[in-house]
């Protein structure tokens, strides 16, 4: 990839992958993928490439997750109430880095995203006028999300399940048409790995 944006990255693995192993006892996110890298591994990776930095937010407990985000060059934020939902990690994220000039989103579990769609994505965002900026493929609107740094106090906030859903529906999205069926490919199941 040629283009960094300045914003930051923010990485999403607090979940808990309960559709992955309901017993708990093994991690989507430390999953191994064909070639051997853990999921989560893979997906800091791609995001790492697009941004200066990011930040990964994982949920107490998960010490093996952030040793690996850690040697991929994350910094790791612990949201102490992760398992309440996405809204709650974004918002540790977020309020992590509250001098950033805006926030690349992408979730843990999606390592498929092409780098061509995380720099689109972070060109959009880096434009003058963007404010919300996320990628769509065949209609669906994806991941990763990109928020400029007006929205700080809204993602700082948010809590729960939900995310950034009623931001979204309060102010315009700048939709990026991109032929990347891996802005929607994430890993529920052990079957997704392959």
């Amino acid at each position: 990839m040629s283009y960094a944006s300045l914003a930051t990255g923010v990485l999403l693995a607090g979940g808990l992958g309960q559709r992955f192993d309901p017993s708990g006892l093994h991690s989507k996110l430390l999953a191994l993928l064909p070639d051997g890298t853990p999921v989560a591994v893979a997906a800091a990776r791609r995001l790492a490439a697009a941004t200066a930095d990011v930040i990964a937010v994982v949920r107490p407990g998960a010490e093996k997750l952030a040793i690996l985000l850690n040697e991929a060059g994350c910094q790791v934020v612990y949201a102490p109430d992760a398992t309440r939902g996405m809204g709650a990690s974004l918002a540790a994220g977020v309020r992590a880095t509250p001098e950033a000039t805006g926030w690349l989103v992408a979730l843990g579990d999606m390592p498929w995203i092409a780098a061509s769609t995380y720099e689109a994505v972070t060109r959009a965002l880096d434009a003058d006028d963007a404010s919300i900026v996320a990628p769509v493929h065949r209609g669906v609107r994806g991941h990763p999300v990109g928020f400029a740094a007006h929205h700080y106090d809204a993602l700082a906030a948010l809590d729960g399940d939900t995310g950034a859903r009623a931001l979204f529906a309060s102010v315009p999205v700048n939709l990026l048409a991109v032929d990347d069926p891996g802005i929607l490919r994430d890993v529920d199941t052990p079957a997704d790995l392959r």
